[in-house]
């Protein structure tokens, strides 16, 4: 039931993301940045951290779970660190998936060629 809980929950934040990128004529660079923005208050506010607990990846995979993530890791940065894990903190919680996306951008872009 795990993996179908986090299909469903990732489905649903896209099709949220997709209604609001059609209904409200924005686009996917400032849908990109809302879902971040709403991932990061929701997790600030305590109420994401539950979702991701019970949808796993489903919840913490689409882009607001980035934005949770980085809260998560500012929280703990500034636990450990004091006012220097406010500026610490996100990076260092987000840099496995920041590494995952470039070096896997990297990777696409040696094997494929690009269209003219």
């Amino acid at each position: 039931m795990t993996f179908v809980w986090a299909f469903v929950i990732g489905g649903v934040l896209c099709v949220i993301a997709q209604l609001v990128m059609d209904l409200a004529k924005m686009t996917p660079g400032q849908v990109l940045v809302l879902a971040v923005v709403v991932g990061a208050v929701l997790g600030g506010v305590g109420v994401y951290g539950p979702l991701v607990q019970w949808a796993g990846a489903g919840a913490s995979v689409p882009l607001p779970g980035f934005g949770y993530t980085m809260v998560e890791g500012i929280g703990e940065a500034v636990k450990q660190k004091g006012a220097l894990g406010l500026f610490t903190g996100g990076l260092t919680a987000a840099a496995g998936g920041i590494k995952a996306a470039v070096l896997f951008g990297l990777f696409a872009a040696l094997i494929f060629k690009p269209k003219s």
